[in-house]
């Protein structure tokens, strides 16, 4: 029997390694309809655009999702400092209860101090991240490609590393793939690259460097097809992760025929 390939992520399995954003739709059923096509399992969700106290009396994401079937990652998505990012966290956990989802520990952590860039404040997200590790979280930091943060992260208990493949939203795809290889290599919890991605290759290219899945929100969103772009994604992830497991093959410098003559007893008849 072929052993299952799962996504592990703290206490819980997923079958898909595409993780999905909810900004940017052009509206909320198609937003809907992308979450479907791209066969994700887990849908991240920035706290600072709700209020807690009528979240369901509206008709907005929260409630037009079916989270009997998709897991909620809140994420702490305009967090300028630590405090922030910390108050957002504990505001996501009392919104995955609200909906059910009562083990359900799980937070996207971003602290972003940047407001040109956007690039990820490392001490920032550090100190964040250990409070809410001991507070019980399942953390999932966002951070520049830096591998010394990366094994800092883990080992103060954060569940995966989440590096930027390039500024958020810029579709400039995989930037510094150096040094999210020697992530990838140095890490024993799942790395999932986040931000940048622009295109289904990209989304392949990542997985076959070996990363456990991407996060994706802006290339399907602001695609001009975005169902259909959510389509490619999940089959993209689907493919690099297979190539990744299937071993590429090893270049090399000069071309080597595919159909050696050597030993072919077609030509020694004639």
């Amino acid at each position: 029997m072929v052993k299952q390939d799962l996504l592990v992520i703290g206490n819980k399995s997923f079958n898909s390694r595409l993780i999905v954003g909810t900004g940017k739709y052009k509206t909320i059923k198609d937003m809907v309809n992308c979450l479907e096509k791209s066969k994700t399992e887990i849908v991240t969700v920035a706290i600072r655009r709700f209020n807690s106290s009528n979240i369901f009396n509206n008709n907005n994401l929260i409630t037009a999702i079916n989270w009997k079937k998709l897991w909620l990652l809140p994420n702490t998505a305009g967090a300028k400092t630590t405090e922030e990012a910390i108050r957002l966290a504990f505001l996501g956990r009392e919104l995955s209860k609200r909906i059910g989802q009562q083990d359900n520990n799980f937070v996207k952590l971003e602290v972003i101090s940047d407001p040109k860039y956007l690039f990820p404040d490392p001490i920032g997200t550090l100190k964040a991240a250990e409070f809410l590790v001991k507070k019980g979280f399942i953390v999932l930091p966002y951070t520049n490609t830096d591998p010394i943060l990366a094994k800092h992260l883990e080992d103060i208990g954060c569940s995966t590393i989440m590096p930027l493949g390039s500024p958020i939203g810029s579709g400039q795809g995989i930037q510094n793939i150096y040094n999210i290889q020697i992530i990838i290599e140095n890490s024993k919890i799942p790395v999932i690259v986040d931000a940048g991605i622009g295109s289904p290759s990209e989304a392949t290219y990542a997985m076959e460097l070996g990363a456990e899945a991407v996060l994706i929100n802006s290339a399907i969103a602001q695609a001009k097809n975005s169902t259909e772009m959510a389509t490619a994604m999940s089959l993209a992830v689907q493919a690099g992760r297979q190539a990744y497991l299937a071993g590429q093959m090893v270049p090399n410098k000069f071309a080597q025929s595919s159909s050696p003559l050597e030993g072919s007893n077609f030509l020694k008849k004639y």
